[in-house]
């Protein structure tokens, strides 16, 4: 292995653990739970939590809020949401072109992956010129 490449990696790795990178997750009430139970869950002094459980009640506009506060925050590495909770705001996660916090989307227990509505798998199949 290289040593500048080992160097570099252990350089980032200490770079997220000196600002304690967090993962955010946007979902139903048993994704968000399995992640708590994962320990992802946290809420700092100012009781802002990096988590939000959508159920039938919630509105685009509370999701689009909620994206917007965890793609700003500076502590967050990664922001998960489930899928169909993700086409709630489709145009809004289209638009975000940051590379940090990355967001991933991932399936529910009730609605399975639908990679033609994954903005990274579209966007990784049209730089790499593969069409359907």
């Amino acid at each position: 292995c290289d040593p500048l490449l080992q160097r570099s990696a252990m350089a980032a790795k200490r770079s997220l653990e000196q600002h304690d990178a967090l993962i955010a997750v946007i979902g139903d009430e048993d994704t968000v739970t399995g992640m708590l139970l994962a320990g992802i869950g946290n809420v700092d002094a100012r009781r802002a939590s990096n988590f939000f459980i959508c159920d039938s009640k919630t509105t685009p506009g509370q999701v689009e809020q909620v994206f917007t506060r965890f793609t700003t925050r500076n502590d967050i590495a990664v922001v998960l949401i489930n899928q169909y909770i993700a086409t709630m705001i489709r145009p809004l996660i289209d638009a975000y072109e940051s590379t940090a916090p990355a967001i991933l989307e991932i399936p529910s227990k009730e609605h399975p992956y639908d990679p033609s509505q994954d903005a990274i798998h579209r966007r990784t199949k049209l730089l790499l010129g593969i069409r359907d």
